[in-house]
């Protein structure tokens, strides 16, 4: 039981909703994780870890204070635009009339995306007959994504929280139904739960039931610096101290370069290992955790199909580079604190270890391989379970495959 729900209640509602920058809604229909041995757990099964209080985080504006260029770059990440409030700088889908408008399957049903003084809206407009219309309109409150492949947004509906059914699709600039809403059907009820938010969003304080009401004032929107360092309040205080320091005293904050690799890969792992089932309250986990302590991660065995979407610490796990090094992790190749969007400039990590020539394309094309590793040892591939359905047709986006391996049929472009 967590404050109040129990976990077989919490995982009836579906998880994910954002067609984000790497994790993504699921499709109307996911297959169910293989089975899976538990892991060893350092935290007893009936003992329940709250989150650290509000007071103990102190912001990124704090961060910046004493870590200026890195928290610069960092405000132009995707993580840190994971959600934010709706601004012209932010809204990328079109709100001029004609452009503005997604058809459905269903002739009498469409949506409309209006923008005004108030604000951003969505609204489904039904004509089921001559001089006959049915109009539900919501405000766009909270905006989740940049986007690489779409951005997504929430409402409000008193201090509950629900996704919209309408998506911005990046690919075709365009609008697109909500992957796992119905298409032709004007509904607006799919909760955003608490294993979303943790994904999506720094903090925010749970008020079930029913499972997706929060205390509106206090959501912080995007991924601070403290998702990944911890609780900062201690921290500062120490070094807001007068006198110096003494020798060896605790820095009171994570260095996530400092932990395991295992621990390291944990952190990262909490929003890029699927949907897992929460062990523990959202926003549990601290950076140093085990995460199999707070979420139940499938585990899948070698045979087992592994999708492109949301699974990308379980695939690069599957690669060689990973199995071969006690070094490599996510940041041996991700700098978390800079905006990362070209794919052939990951390129020069690959070569620290691999030689043109060791590559079976070399000889046909030569030193140009070394422009563009990833396309073809890391492609584009679509998902399974990752589509839209609209106006009658599946659309389905790519995402970048994290097993590095050799494909057959990929090249360099």
């Amino acid at each position: 039981m967590l404050w109040g729900v129990s976990i077989p209640e919490l995982w009836r509602v579906p998880l994910c909703f954002l067609w984000l920058f790497l994790a993504a809604i699921p499709g109307s229909a996911e297959p169910s994780p293989p089975p899976r041995s538990a892991p060893v757990s350092s935290l007893a099964s009936t003992e329940e870890k709250k989150p650290p209080a509000r007071a103990e985080y102190v912001g990124d504006s704090v961060c910046r204070s004493c870590h200026q260029q890195k928290t610069n770059t960092y405000l132009q990440t995707a993580h840190h635009f994971a959600t934010s409030w709706p601004s012209p700088r932010i809204m990328k889908g079109s709100f001029t009339p004609d452009s503005n408008v997604l058809k459905t399957s269903n002739p009498y049903l469409h949506f409309e995306m209006t923008a005004g003084p108030n604000g951003y809206f969505q609204s489904a407009v039904e004509e089921p007959g001559e001089s006959k219309k049915i109009t539900r309109t919501e405000r766009i409150d909270i905006v989740a994504g940049l986007p690489r492949k779409g951005q997504s947004y929430l409402f409000w509906k008193g201090d509950q929280l629900f996704q919209l059914p309408v998506t911005y699709w990046n690919e075709t600039d365009s609008w697109v139904n909500s992957p796992s809403y119905p298409d032709g059907s004007p509904h607006f009820d799919k909760a955003i739960i608490p294993r979303c938010l943790e994904c999506h969003a720094s903090y925010f304080e749970w008020q079930p039931p029913p499972v997706n009401r929060y205390r509106k004032t206090s959501l912080v929107l995007g991924i601070f610096c403290e998702k990944c360092h911890g609780p900062g309040r201690e921290h500062v205080a120490r070094h807001r101290l007068k006198s110096a320091l003494p020798a060896g005293t605790s820095e009171a904050i994570v260095n996530p370069a400092s932990l395991s690799r295992d621990r390291q890969i944990d952190i990262c792992g909490l929003c890029h290992s699927g949907n897992g089932t929460p062990i523990q309250p959202a926003l549990s986990f601290l950076p140093g955790d085990a995460l199999d302590d707070y979420v139940d991660i499938p585990y899948y065995s070698p045979e087992d199909a592994v999708d492109v979407h949301g699974s990308q610490v379980q695939l690069l796990k599957r690669s060689k580079c990973f199995q071969s090094t006690a070094t490599m992790t996510c940041s041996t190749c991700h700098d978390v604190h800079a905006p990362q969007e070209d794919a052939a400039a990951f390129s020069p990590h690959c070569l620290t270890c691999h030689q043109p020539k060791q590559c079976g394309e070399y000889p046909k094309l030569g030193e140009q391989i070394v422009r563009n590793c990833i396309d073809c040892h890391m492609p584009l591939q679509e998902s399974q379970v990752l589509f839209s359905n609209t106006n009658g047709k599946r659309l389905v986006p790519k995402v970048r495959n994290h097993r590095i391996a050799i494909y057959p049929g990929e090249s360099v472009h």
